[in-house]
C-alpha cells in the first residue's frame, strides 16, 4: 500500500535536475507559454460553444481553434526542450511520463483538427465537436501538470509546509 508520505518521500527532481530546472530560460517560457494557451482556450472555447448553438461566427471559431494549436506546438516544442535541460531527454522523462504521452493525444486531435480544416472533410458542427474532444484531453493534461507542479512546490518546501500541504 502507497502512503501520501511514500509518494512525498520520492522526489520530482533530484538536486541535480532541480537545479538544471532552476537555471534554464526554458523555465520561464513555460511559465509563460502555460496560462498563454489557458487564455487561448478558454476564449476559444467560448468561440466553439458559441458557433455548436447558433451556427454563426465559424471563420472565428475556427481561427481561435487554430490560435490555440499554434500556441499548443510552442508550448510543446519548448517543453520538449525543457526536459531535455532538465531530464537529459526530450519527451517521456520518467517523471513526466504519463503527461506526455497525455500530450501526444492532446497534440494528436489538434492535428487531426487542422487537417480536417485543410482538407474540408467536416462540416462546422463537425469541426467544433473535435475541437472539443481536443479541448476536453487539453482539461485533462492541464490538470496534470497542475498536479505535477503542485507536487514539485510540496517537495520543495519545508518539511513541516509540504505535510501541511498534502492534506
Amino acid at each position: 500500500m502507497i502512503r501520501k508520505t511514500d509518494k512525498l518521500a520520492r522526489p520530482l527532481y533530484d538536486a541535480e535536475q532541480r537545479a538544471r530546472r532552476d537555471a534554464t530560460p526554458w523555465t520561464l517560457v513555460q511559465g509563460i507559454l502555460a496560462p498563454l494557451q489557458f487564455l487561448v482556450f478558454a476564449v476559444s472555447l467560448g468561440l466553439v460553444l458559441r458557433t455548436l448553438w447558433t451556427g454563426e461566427d465559424a471563420a472565428l471559431a475556427n481561427a481561435s481553434v487554430v490560435a490555440k494549436t499554434l500556441v499548443l506546438y510552442a508550448i510543446m516544442v519548448t517543453g520538449s526542450i525543457w526536459e531535455k535541460a532538465v531530464f537529459g531527454r526530450y519527451l517521456f522523462a520518467p517523471a513526466f511520463y504519463w503527461e506526455d504521452m497525455v500530450s501526444m493525444l492532446v497534440l494528436a486531435l489538434h492535428s487531426a483538427y487542422l487537417v480536417a480544416l485543410a482538407a474540408g472533410t467536416l462540416d462546422t458542427a463537425g469541426l467544433m465537436v473535435l475541437a472539443l474532444a481536443a479541448y476536453a484531453a487539453y482539461v485533462v493534461n492541464a490538470a496534470q501538470f497542475v498536479l505535477k507542479l503542485r507536487a514539485a512546490r510540496l517537495q520543495g518546501a519545508p518539511a513541516g509546509l509540504a505535510a501541511e500541504g498534502a492534506r
